[in-house]
């Protein structure tokens, strides 16, 4: 597999603190949970376009926030966002006059995948998380469903993290500066020594510039920005990574 590429923003001359997304940074290779999950419905027989899946996605995903317990973990998170985007698929295609009625056993297959395929990354970051945290503070700040802390656990990263901070927990959602300061000041770790690692531009890189912070970008394989990037790894390569920026 090739490694998705990286790319560096302004860096602090000491890296103390090094701060994650979750959903496309520490699951996948820059790739958002909403690509992922039309890329599965697509191997499944249900070809949507982008512009078609955007707001099936948006409304099963928005409808988990605050929705469920703090206690449910990775596949249980995974199979609840399928459930939804099964009915949404069921009454957008009512909307349209269409007869497509929601497929229960669709949606369990295609959130199968999707755990099978998150979990082989999340166990292959797991190492190079483990080398981060002999020499970094680390700490996951994520849009999440209230229940991020449980999820991280469930997939055995919780231990390495000094702070998992969740949207839905805290009031707050990314790019607003917010969020990440609350995930600083749990760690005691100043902005101006502090990372933080994300796979979207639009929130992860400018809450991270609102908040003082510098920036990794994993972008998708075939990115426009390949050719642009100063340094090229997927996350497993991170700590390689920071060695040659000392």
């Amino acid at each position: 597999m090739t490694a998705a590429p990286i790319r560096l923003a302004r860096f602090p001359e000491t890296i103390e603190t090094v701060l994650f997304d979750f959903g496309g940074t520490l699951d996948a290779d820059g790739v958002a949970w909403k690509e992922r999950f039309r890329s599965l419905y697509e191997q499944d027989g249900t070809p949507l376009s982008a512009e078609a899946f955007a707001p099936i996605f948006y409304a099963a995903d928005d409808a988990l926030v605050g929705g469920l317990a703090p206690s449910v973990d990775f596949e249980a998170t995974v199979g609840a966002l399928a459930a939804n985007l099964e009915v949404e698929l069921a009454t957008r295609s009512r909307d349209a006059r269409k007869s497509a009625p929601a497929d229960p056993e669709r949606g369990r297959r295609v959130a199968q995948q999707f755990v099978a395929r998150a979990t082989a990354v999340l166990a292959r970051n797991r190492v190079a998380l483990e080398a981060l945290g002999r020499r970094f503070r680390l700490g996951v700040v994520s849009n999440f469903y209230g229940n991020l802390e449980a999820v991280c656990a469930s997939v055995g990263l919780a231990p390495l993290f000094g702070a998992m901070v969740d949207s839905c927990c805290v009031g707050f959602e990314k790019p607003d500066a917010a969020i990440f300061r609350i995930a600083l000041e749990a760690l005691r770790a100043p902005p101006e020594t502090a990372i933080y690692v994300g796979d979207s531009l639009r929130r992860d890189l400018e809450g991270a510039r609102r908040a003082g912070l510098s920036f990794v970008w994993i972008a998708p394989e075939g990115s426009d920005a390949r050719a642009a990037a100063p340094a090229a790894a997927a996350l497993f390569e991170l700590p390689q990574l920071l060695d040659l920026l000392k």
